[in-house]
C-alpha cells in the first residue's frame, strides 16, 4: 500500500512541475553593438527591425527582435542577417551573406559573427515608445 501511495504522489509531483517557458515578446526596434577590430572603435547602432542597418562594410537586417517580461530571466534575442558588401564594376555593388541566425543578448558567443575585421553583437530591443524616449 505504501508503494502504490508513493507512486501516486510522485506522478502528482512530476504533473503539477511542467517547465516554465519565457514569454517572447516582439519588439519594433533593435540596438547592437559592433567593434571595428581594425580601428579598435565600439559602437552603438540600432533601427527598425526589418530595415536595414549599415556597420563599415557590414548591411545587418534584423529580421525579429524578442525580449522577455521584466518579471522572467531578461533575454533580448534576435535573428539576424548579416550581408558583406562588396564594391562590383560601376555603382552595382553585390552582397555576400555571411551570417544568419540567433543572436542572444546574454550569451554573445552562443552564436557569434565570424568575420576578420568585425564583431556584432545583440544589446537590446526596444518598443517604438522606448526608442521615443532616448
Amino acid at each position: 500500500m505504501k508503494k502504490r501511495a508513493f507512486g501516486f504522489i510522485a506522478a502528482l509531483l512530476c504533473a503539477g512541475a511542467a517547465p516554465a517557458f519565457a514569454t517572447d515578446i516582439p519588439m519594433e526596434n533593435i540596438v547592437l553593438g559592433g567593434l571595428d577590430k581594425v580601428g579598435g572603435r565600439v559602437n552603438t547602432f540600432g533601427g527598425k527591425v526589418g530595415a536595414p542597418l549599415t556597420f563599415g562594410t557590414l548591411e545587418i537586417v534584423a529580421r525579429t527582435c524578442v525580449t522577455h517580461p521584466p518579471e522572467e530571466t531578461p533575454e533580448n534575442a534576435a535573428f539576424l542577417e548579416i550581408f558583406q558588401l562588396q564594391d562590383g564594376p560601376g555603382e552595382k555593388s553585390e552582397k555576400k551573406k555571411v551570417f544568419s541566425g540567433w543572436m542572444f543578448g546574454s550569451s554573445p558567443a552562443l552564436s557569434a559573427l565570424d568575420h576578420p575585421v568585425y564583431d556584432v553583437w545583440v544589446l537590446r530591443c526596444e518598443s517604438n515608445a522606448a526608442s521615443k524616449s532616448r
